[in-house]
């Protein structure tokens, strides 16, 4: 996949982000994160690098508060930004690009993940499905509803522990960060191809 930003572009960029007022790094990370729609999400690595040069350009300052480092734009920067509003529009245009190229390769490791998520979760079922048949079989004359209670509750008991155990994750990762559109989705086609998995081996 091309880079997410040409060469340059990055740096411009966060000249504009810092035009509407001082941000600290992971502020900007998480501006970028959500320009992009959770589609990607620039390091710290990539950022503070930039963020360096610019300061030592003179085209942004630091100022300490507490723990972090709120970086301004500084007139010189702000100058450069307004001289470059042409090219700035063109990064703009490319993000939109770029975040239209990943939601795409985002979506095709979808389908190709749930293509062997369907066929892993059909076998498992089969197999499940068999194995029932030959107890089932095996035990055929001496089955009593209590059995049949007590197989249902069983079911039932996994499904409650299947559903707390997910929103336990779930809203373990929202607490660190927010669910994006992609993860959402994630989730919603598994749990379908698994009610649909679940559906099929009942109707059996």
């Amino acid at each position: 996949m091309p880079p997410v930003f040409a060469h340059g572009a990055l740096r411009l960029y966060l000249l504009a982000l810092l035009e509407s007022g001082p941000k600290h790094g992971y502020e900007l990370i998480k501006a970028l994160k959500d320009r992009f729609g959770g589609t990607y999400s620039p390091s710290a690595g990539t950022i503070y690098p930039r963020l360096g040069k610019l300061e030592e350009e003179g085209l942004v300052s630091t100022e300490t508060a507490g723990r972090r480092t709120n970086y301004h734009i500084t007139a010189s920067g702000l100058a450069e930004l307004n001289s470059r509003r042409d090219e700035l529009a063109g990064v703009e245009n490319e993000i939109s690009a770029s975040v239209r190229r990943l939601a795409d390769s985002l979506r095709e490791d979808i389908r190709s993940n749930m293509r062997g998520l369907r066929a892993d979760l059909a076998a498992t079922a089969e197999a499940a499905r068999a194995s029932a048949t030959a107890a089932e079989f095996r035990g055929r004359g001496g089955r009593t509803t209590a059995e049949g209670t007590r197989a249902l509750k069983e079911a039932e008991m996994m499904l409650q522990a299947f559903r707390d155990d997910l929103r336990r994750e779930l809203r373990l990762k929202a607490g660190k960060e927010p669910l994006s559109p992609v993860a959402l989705e994630t989730v919603r086609t598994v749990l379908e191809q698994a009610r649909i998995a679940v559906l099929n081996s009942l109707a059996r």
